[in-house]
């Protein structure tokens, strides 16, 4: 179909517009967010950056390039966090343009890689760095000061499982990796002939790569099944709401008895006292472990002292046994910014007064704890590595579990905030990538919703309890034994990454030298040296 000359014309002249070349950076960039629960559009995340790319292929100038690629990055974190408005309003767009400015690098890396007519090692260059510019957004942002790994590119591939067993080679890291490498090879595709070939062979190449690692990637072997619980008592709103949680709690605990289980999980806060000055709520607990037969492994949200004697808001993960506490506990180490403490209080200490801002900072965690069930004749039994809350977009975190030998990853969450939003889907899936990744089990438990469990390849088990169930489940969860490379060989995408972009700026670097050497070279110099006449 011919485009008329006249709406043509438009077209060239909003491109050649700031104000327009801004919103369609901010859209732009927001697009691939499409491909994230809940609309799940995850072919999306092929394609969804080519739009940004090629505007930033026409920015005309490397400043404007930064701009555009500063502009799409507001766009895409507005985009994943929009969710976070009811609790921080318009703080959010404050920080979605600050964690913006983490892309205006890669817009000019972008301009300087895809701009003018790209040349068949231009391109082969770009399908690299460009990347491997995109991973290092990644890591830099998934700093917990800045937000922590919330909405990797990576992570939207969550139900493919081709991209799961890339996952297990390197992480969501590595998925991120080829996730952009397949968009610039798109991308390649509308820009020159030499281009398109290379683009071409790009994408057989991550084809045969993403099928070569799904066919032939060591994976752990499955072996046993845990019969593990998670009860969801669901939203519960007034002064009295976590008296009335807890006893509904209760109520769905007492109902699984006699189902054979290994373990009951509740979610995070669920327990709003201090177990150890609150005897009589742990008796109802280890009342209900004898009832079911199995160890209840609960949130407690409320000032405690910890082992080193710190006093103060503690999030933690406590196992109770028939016999009370059995001393195993999990202090959450990182906390939600804003949520659960406010970066630089001093300065920004008035974000609470604009939305659901921490009144008061949590204290972290010191050390990551594994906790061992109880087994056979009085012996120790399943082994399982808890986190709280976020902490399961953390690969690294599910990574050290892993390696101190949890055989199954327990996180307690509570998306009740956020119930009707995109975000208990999001965080939900999270867990098939950390399954996937260290080839263990993961159970999501959460108070209201989406909970969920993920065998040691990452598929789901079982049918989950959405946001608006209240009840308990059961999961016959795989067990597994082995590794995965990832947990072998750790993030070595970044480090790749990173050695590329260093051998990218300097090969650049020595290449401007010499153009500007040239540059001052008078005429005739470059025939030899002047040789004047002797006296």
């Amino acid at each position: 179909m011919r485009i008329p000359a006249g709406r043509s014309g438009r077209w060239e002249r909003m491109l050649r517009s700031g104000r327009w070349r801004g919103c369609l950076a901010l859209l732009a960039g927001a697009l691939p967010a499409l491909a994230f629960p809940a609309p799940s559009l995850w072919w999306l995340a092929g394609v969804g950056l080519v739009p940004w790319l090629l505007l930033l292929r026409s920015a005309g100038t490397g400043r404007r390039a930064a701009l555009e690629g500063w502009l799409g990055g507001t766009g895409y974190m507005l985009a994943v966090h929009h969710w976070l408005m009811p609790s921080l309003h318009v703080f959010i767009v404050v920080l979605a343009a600050l964690l913006g400015l983490l892309w205006a690098p890669w817009g000019l890396l972008v301009f300087r890689t895809l701009g003018g007519a790209v040349s068949a090692p231009a391109a082969v260059r770009a399908l690299v760095v460009v990347p491997c510019g995109w991973l290092m957004i990644e890591l830099a942002r998934s700093w917990e000061a800045l937000g922590g790994p919330w909405g990797l590119l990576g992570a939207s591939q969550w139900q493919v499982a081709p991209a799961l067993r890339v996952a297990s080679v390197g992480g969501v890291w590595l998925v991120s990796l080829v996730v952009v490498a397949v968009n610039t090879a798109v991308a390649l595709l509308f820009v020159t002939a030499a281009a398109r070939t290379v683009a071409a062979v790009g994408l057989v190449v991550c084809a045969l790569a993403v099928a070569s690692t799904a066919r032939w990637a060591p994976q752990p072997e499955e072996k046993g099944v845990a019969r593990i619980a998670v009860v969801q008592p669901g939203v519960f709103a007034g002064a009295d709401g976590a008296g009335r949680r807890l006893a509904l709690s209760e109520r769905l605990t007492g109902s699984l008895a006699g189902r054979d289980l290994d373990l009951v999980v509740w979610g995070e806060s669920s327990v709003g006292v201090d177990l150890a000055r609150h005897p009589d709520v742990t008796a109802r607990i280890a009342a209900l472990s004898r009832r079911v037969g199995a160890d209840v492994l609960v949130n407690v949200d409320t000032r405690q002292t910890d082992r080193a004697g710190r006093t103060g808001i503690f999030k933690s993960a406590v196992l109770v046994g028939p016999n009370g506490l059995t001393g195993d506990r999990y202090d959450k180490m990182r906390l939600v910014p804003f949520g659960e403490y406010i970066p630089a209080r001093s300065v920004l200490g008035w974000a609470t007064s604009l939305g659901r801002a921490a009144g008061e900072d949590r204290l972290r965690g010191t050390r990551q704890v594994t906790m061992s069930l109880p087994g056979a004749d009085g012996g120790k039994g399943l082994r399982i590595g808890p986190l709280i809350c976020f902490e399961s977009a953390f690969p690294d975190m599910s990574r050290r579990l892993t390696r101190d030998g949890a055989q199954v990853l327990i996180d307690q969450s509570s998306t009740s905030s956020f119930q009707h939003s995109w975000a208990p889907e999001q965080h939900s899936s999270l867990g098939a990538l950390r399954a996937a990744e260290n080839g263990r089990p993961v159970v999501h438990a959460t108070l209201t919703g989406v909970s969920a469990a993920y065998g040691p390849r990452g598929a789901r088990v079982g049918a989950p309890l959405g946001t608006d169930t209240r009840g308990a489940a059961v999961f016959d969860v795989p067990l597994a034994t082995g590794t995965t490379l990832y947990v072998r060989l750790g993030d070595w995408p970044l480090q790749g990454a990173a050695a590329m972009l260093v051998v990218f700026c300097a090969v650049e670097a020595g290449r401007s030298i010499r153009r500007r050497g040239r540059a001052g070279v008078p005429d005739g110099a470059a025939a030899g040296p002047v040789v004047r006449p002797g006296p």
